[in-house]
């Protein structure tokens, strides 16, 4: 969108001396505006019909490319829908966006013919007001299309106007420094290269906003890239369990450690786990809540069938998130819960609600305490209810036991030995599942990075674009100077040092609001820590 307003900003402005002769020879102004919306809006349909074409070839490929990555095979099939949606958005969105430059040719008096300046040329501030609101409306129900969340849809739009008036702002109060405190002790060539920021058609505040806002989506599609493979991620590291024995009867679970501890390995984790149903909350029946239409608790909280277990403290996967962990009770005590955030919203229960559990045909009478944070990427055992020590010791229970094993080796010593000396355990070797899972992850990266890769590159090439339509501009500048008699090497340095100070201005402003963007994504959006690469300052910012 940026580099549609500019490049067609720029254009005008070269062809206002044209729009008056048209005017001098009885065009009227809306003849002489429409001509150049049709340019307009005929480039926009080429460039659409360009980029769809190259879109479904591209993807026509992508089953050749992917088939080596993706663990199932991709079928493509082409619809004519995203294809007419597609060509009719670019449309919109070259006409709409090239409207505020447009609004130039419009108001363009005849006698501008015998002007030098654009003076003439300029804009009400109702129009331009008015050509912007629509603009606003048209990114927040593009937004609203895509993202289906009013919220978001206005985020997005109020995140976007922010940025472009920050870097509107920056843009304005670089130019009025460099007036206010310009070096004059400085060379030629530095000081005409400041002189160039805040001269009459400078295109300091254009670039700016060019350089900055592309750089800005470029480095927040990195950063969100990075976001995107960290969520996919497999939590934990070191000796995780890889070995798991299931069904260990309470009689059985001294013996089944002592095979594993008398062979030098592990264990990771020795767990009790109790089932049972959610039966009332509040004392409200279950049955109760299902029929009432107004309730927000989710079905699934008493069709499932929740494995519980007890303990006294916290694992490394969980924190407290409200309430006070209750690491024991005595006979007689009320029985505080932990329950996790995600039953919590799904069963609408807080610190202090009453809960009852059918635990296989006794009702137990609990009181939530707390409500835990549970990271669930770990591959640990994380449970939705944990209860404290000295409830259900007594209950009928299984044990769960996990082990880490170094090599596969000694992992067939201990599945012999489990299978020959207790028959009812069922023993899982997760290598073989981390290992799928790992080559998964792997590919999905690659997707990841592909799909990145691809978007950083299109916004590189819209941002190369924005800042070549201003070399005409500098051509005739660098033919004036010449003719002054500046050498061709002064010439090279001052344009070169004009877009180093625009560039360094631009993209460093855009890097730091991405950095803010991303942070705001990472926190809100995908709820992952936000750890930024340093890849955008040592590669964007010097480019």
């Amino acid at each position: 969108c940026i580099g549609i307003a500019s490049s067609v900003h720029i254009y005008i402005k070269e062809k206002l001396t044209l729009v008056a002769v048209l005017k001098c020879i009885g065009a009227s102004r809306r003849q002489t505006f429409l001509i150049f919306l049709i340019q307009v809006a005929g480039m926009g349909l080429l460039g659409g019909i360009i980029g769809t074409v190259v879109g479904v070839a591209l993807q026509e490929t992508f089953p050749y490319i992917l088939r080596e990555f993706l663990p199932f095979d991709v079928e493509v099939t082409i619809t004519m829908q995203p294809i007419f949606m597609g060509l009719l958005l670019g449309l919109l969105m070259s006409i709409l966006f090239a409207l505020l430059p447009l609004l130039k040719t419009w108001y363009v008096p005849p006698l501008q013919v015998l002007r030098l300046s654009e003076n003439g040329a300029k804009s009400p501030k109702k129009a331009k007001v008015l050509t912007f609101v629509v603009i606003l409306v048209f990114v927040y129900a593009f937004s609203f299309w895509l993202l289906r969340r009013p919220g978001y849809a206005f985020a997005f739009v109020i995140g976007v106007v922010l940025t472009f008036s920050i870097l509107a702002g920056i843009a304005a109060l670089t130019m009025y420094l460099i007036k206010r405190f310009f070096p004059s002790n400085w060379g030629f060539t530095s000081r005409q290269s400041l002189l160039n920021l805040f001269r009459p058609n400078n295109q300091t505040m254009v670039l700016i906003l060019a350089i900055g806002l592309g750089t800005f989506l470029i480095s927040t599609l990195y950063f969100t890239k990075d976001i995107l493979l960290a969520k996919t991620a497999i939590g934990g590291s070191g000796e995780s369990a890889n070995i798991i024995m299931l069904d260990v009867q309470p009689e059985q679970k001294q013996d089944v450690s002592q095979t594993i501890t008398g062979q030098e390995l592990k264990i990771i984790d020795q767990l009790s786990i109790v089932t049972m149903r959610m039966h009332s909350i509040n004392g409200r029946p279950a049955n109760e809540i299902r029929k009432d239409t107004t309730s927000k608790v989710r079905n699934w909280v008493f069709n499932h069938e929740f494995r519980t277990t007890y303990r006294d403290s916290l694992i490394a996967s969980e924190t407290i998130e409200k309430g006070e962990w209750t690491p024991k009770i005595s006979e007689g005590d009320d029985v505080e819960i932990s329950i996790s955030y995600d039953l919590a919203e799904n069963a609408q229960l807080s610190v202090g609600d009453e809960v009852a559990f059918n635990v296989q045909g006794v009702i137990l009478n609990t009181r939530v305490g707390s409500v835990r944070a549970v990271d669930w990427s770990r591959l640990q055992m994380n449970f939705m209810v944990v209860f404290p020590d000295g409830v259900l010791e007594d209950a009928p229970q299984f044990n769960v036991i996990t082990a880490y094993v170094p090599d596969e080796t000694r992992s067939a010593s201990l599945q012999r030995t489990l299978v020959k000396n207790f028959p009812n355990v069922t023993v899982i070797d997760l290598r073989q599942i981390y290992t799928v899972i790992e080559d998964v992850l792997d590919k999905v990266t690659w997707v990841i990075n592909f799909m990145a890769f691809f978007s950083i590159l299109t916004g590189i090439i819209v941002l190369i674009g924005s800042v070549r339509t201003s070399k005409y501009q500098r051509i005739r500048e660098s033919v004036l100077l010449r003719t002054m008699g500046a050498k061709g090497n002064q010439i090279l340095k001052i344009t070169a040092l004009e877009y180093l100070y625009l560039g360094i201005l631009g993209s460093l402003v855009g890097i730091l609001l991405s950095l803010v963007g991303s942070q705001l994504l990472a926190t809100l959006l995908f709820e992952e820590p936000f750890v930024p690469s340093g890849v955008p300052f040592l590669v964007f910012l010097p480019g």
